[in-house]
């Protein structure tokens, strides 16, 4: 029984994508969440009393029960009887071990993959919803062909029509590539005409590169192709952490799409808005995760990332973002740990799997079944082709790891790394310099301008002496003194429970300092066997290095109420300037003045503020090592950011 319904005026529907008065060929694109959008906007605005599918009829039974299971995603496998003949990819020579074997799968099969940005599936979600009849018109084929295409974005949708879209890209259309394919559009063409004889006003779907082969052939009217003896379909869940390798868009995006739909919230624009939302919630784990060593991820840093996003993709001819693109700017941006809090969260789709349907795990046109046999695999829905990149990211060591790197430490050897040493080092030389000029800044002064303008015009005094028509000139001699010690708070005031590590190091050349510190517990945050992380609350470094008592320890320093009093105290008793250079959030208060005055010392106080947070991050962030031993390949474990 067909559904009566007013046919659609050729007004309503551009002529573009009309094959007839009763037929509407509308071509998409596979994979794409634009395009899952605009059908299920041109399905619902006009009226259709019949939709046809791309997909073989045996089928048709298992994906509706299947999308029935949505937003619950998975596959529905048809294995071929057929031995395939080709290989699937194997890494160049080059880069492949020399006991890595080339993969033959013995077994293939065809699957439709059921997740909510797919053009077809969500177009039949929406005539199942509306009691639209739908037919499967593809052939039935033992060994299917799949066949991928470069298109152009389909974000392009959004500043343009369907069929503009289709009409500018029909000129590179290339011929359908080989026999399947011509059979394939030959049958689509004469199933199209049989329902015709039924009902009166069809929208067919098709891939955009198979548009206007179908066409030809409807208008050429050939006769049909038989169908292969099939295998029945199978429909199987797919596992979380393989969900990327089936969906067309990220798992996460896929299910902003899909979040949106059930909250009736548009969802127009989820192909660049997702990207920040994905981005927001990244941020947010990774603070979660990494409390206080995580870091700053500013409006600021999130605006030069996204900057550069944009920048890579247009460079690579795309108007949305790959994966390989978001997670390589996050690498070179904001670090290692964001990029790969990233790729974790990219692959969150925020649904479960069914409920009583055997899981598989998919990989790169290929799948491992609950039974452990391996199957080619190819998609009935082929969208872009795409390019898989490798990128080389260290993830976060599992705890039962770090647990065996933590059983495994040996507590009587301790060293650091040679690069934080030197980057930890040159920072301070530079809070020495920039303390000794605040000192030699106190014995500037101004004279009035003869002959030379000495250290430069004083603009303060030539104005508050513009009515004698003097020009004022300003002396900055030489700063008297040195300094030898240099005390860095980072985190203050510190909670002695936050920063339970507190050591003394000495130098192990004349270029470094004697170091006192209080850090984090490098045991708590295992990177790799022998390797702790810790993060500074504060330190004093003495230079040139000088063996002193561990100020953690020494009776001298008992006296001290907090963390800070004790370094001040220590830097004190150990300098031999008279000024030290203090770099902390605030000024000093009162009772550190007072010890700095029992010691016969003055304090030169720089602020926190006037450095670039994001260097201050990363140089309160440090590692050490079980041992020197271990720096000849501390380098594979450590990550910076």
């Amino acid at each position: 029984m067909s559904r009566p319904a007013e046919s659609p005026t050729p007004e309503e529907i551009s002529p573009v994508f009309r094959l007839s008065d009763k037929t509407t060929l509308f071509p998409v694109i596979h994979e794409s969440g634009d395009f899952s959008v605009a059908i299920r906007r041109f399905l619902l605005h006009h009226s259709f009393d019949c939709l046809a599918v791309p997909l073989p009829p045996s089928f048709a039974e298992a994906v509706e029960q299947a999308i029935l299971q949505l937003p619950s995603v998975s596959i529905v496998l048809q294995r071929e009887t057929a031995i395939p003949t080709v290989a699937s990819w194997t890494p160049p020579a080059e880069t492949r071990d020399d006991d890595e074997q080339p993969e033959f799968f013995t077994r293939a099969a065809s699957y439709v993959p059921v997740e909510p940005c797919q053009p077809v599936i969500a177009a039949l979600r929406a005539a199942m919803e509306e009691r639209i009849p739908r037919v499967f018109i593809d052939l039935e084929t033992d060994h299917f062909e799949c066949h991928t295409a470069v298109y152009p974005d389909p974000y392009s949708l959004k500043h343009t029509t369907p069929e503009a879209f289709a009409a500018a890209i029909l000129p590179a259309i290339p011929p359908p590539p080989g026999e399947q394919a011509y059979a394939r559009i030959q049958t689509m063409a004469h199933r199209l005409h049989e329902l015709e004889q039924r009902y009166n006003s069809i929208l067919c779907l098709c891939s955009l590169t198979d548009w206007p082969w179908i066409r030809k052939a409807y208008q050429d009217r050939l006769p049909p192709v038989t169908d292969d003896q099939v295998e029945p379909v199978e429909t199987f869940a797919v596992t979380p952490e393989t969900l990327h390798f089936m969906m067309g868009e990220l798992p996460y995006i896929t299910g902003l799409y899909e979040r949106a739909r059930a909250e009736l919230e548009s969802d127009e624009n989820l192909s660049i808005d997702g990207v920040k939302t994905m981005l927001l919630a990244t941020r947010d784990e990774y603070r979660e995760d990494l409390g206080s060593r995580a870091r700053k991820i500013t409006p600021k840093l999130l605006k030069t990332y996204f900057q550069y996003v944009r920048n890579l993709t247009l460079i690579q001819k795309h108007l949305t973002p790959s994966l390989y693109t978001l997670i390589s700017a996050a690498q070179q941006i904001a670090g290692d740990l964001f990029a790969v809090q990233l790729a974790d969260v990219a692959q969150q789709y925020g649904y479960p799997p069914l409920d009583g349907v055997p899981p598989l795990r998919m990989g790169i046109n290929k799948a491992a079944l609950p039974d452990g046999t391996f199957y080619g695999m190819k998609t009935r829905l082929p969208g872009q082709t795409r390019l898989w990149c490798t990128l080389k990211l260290t993830p976060k060591p599992p705890q039962l790891q770090q647990q065996d790197w933590q059983s495994r430490w040996n507590p009587f050897r301790q060293c650091s790394w040679p690069p934080e040493d030197l980057a930890i080092e040159k920072f301070r030389t530079h809070i020495k310099d920039s303390a000794i000029a605040l000192m030699g800044a106190d014995l500037a002064r101004s004279e009035k301008f003869t002959t030379s303008l000495k250290d430069g015009l004083d603009m303060r005094e030539t104005l508050r002496n513009w009515h004698s028509g003097e020009l004022y000139v300003r002396i900055n001699p030489p700063a008297r003194g040195n300094l030898d010690c240099v005390i860095m708070l980072f985190d203050s005031p510190a909670d002695p429970r936050t920063y339970p590590w507190r050591v003394t190091w000495h130098a192990e050349h004349h270029d470094e300092s004697t170091l006192s510190l209080f850090a984090t517990d490098y045991r708590s945050s295992m990177q790799g066997p022998g390797i702790g992380m810790a993060t500074y609350g504060g330190a004093m470094f003495l230079f040139p290095p000088r063996p002193i008592p561990d100020i953690w320890r020494s009776r001298h320093f008992d006296h001290a109420d907090t963390l800070e009093e004790r370094l001040i105290m220590a830097a004190c008793h150990y300098s031999r300037e008279k000024h030290i250079a203090m770099l902390s959030p605030l000024p000093p208060g009162l009772a550190w003045k007072k010890i700095a005055q029992r010691y016969g010392k003055k304090l030169i106080h720089l602020p926190l503020s006037r450095f670039s947070q994001e260097t201050i991050e990363k140089l309160r962030v440090f590692h050490v090592l079980n041992g020197t031993s271990v720096r000849s390949y501390a380098a594979h474990f450590i990550r910076k950011g």
